[in-house]
């Protein structure tokens, strides 16, 4: 568990990562050379950008979609954080922000990359930064009970047809269709 087994992770994910479109291969190797550049690249630490690793968090029918309410962004988002040193790979800081967003113990984690995204945004440094985001798909159990967590405004489960208006949309629909649900 340190930056270097984050770091080796990430690299091996986007490494395989079957994208779906130019933009999507462009990001990808965008992302490879941000890693090959910045050793501490996964760790929040690094200041000019960093890893962060997010989840679509599906109920087991894949009808419904755990969104967060998040307070920073004011939007409707995917469960999802920065990694974390005591991480030993991206899949698990994924697997640990979605467990730890959603108060759902038990939740089911796809270890091949969904898709990525980059933004930029003012996070807990308090400056200026760029998140490189790898997004996985999770499953939770039929009858999972979601708990708020002090990192969220709100916490529902939304139809994957019927988002709230102020959700990413065009962010969680694409991840939905990556999920094949659409």
């Amino acid at each position: 568990m340190s930056a270097e087994t984050l770091h080796r992770s990430a690299t091996e994910v986007l490494a395989s990562w079957k994208t779906v479109s130019e933009s999507d291969e462009s990001l990808r190797h965008t992302m490879l050379a941000f890693l090959g550049s910045a050793p501490l690249g996964c760790l929040r630490e690094h200041a000019p950008g960093h890893i962060t690793a997010s989840s679509l968090v599906l109920d087991e029918s894949g009808c419904h979609v755990l969104l967060t309410l998040h307070p920073r962004v004011g939007r409707w988002i995917q469960l999802g954080g920065h990694c974390e040193a005591t991480d030993e790979t991206v899949v698990d800081a994924a697997l640990r922000e979605a467990c730890e967003e959603s108060g759902i113990p038990d939740l089911r984690i796809d270890a091949e990359l969904l898709s990525a995204h980059t933004h930029a945004i003012t996070c807990s440094l308090g400056q200026p930064t760029r998140h490189l985001d790898l997004r996985f798909l999770v499953r939770a159990r039929p009858d999972a009970h979601i708990v708020r967590s002090s990192e969220s405004t709100d916490l529902r489960w939304w139809p994957v047809d019927a988002l709230p208006p102020d959700a990413e949309k065009s962010t969680i629909d694409h991840l939905v269709h990556l999920a094949g649900l659409r």
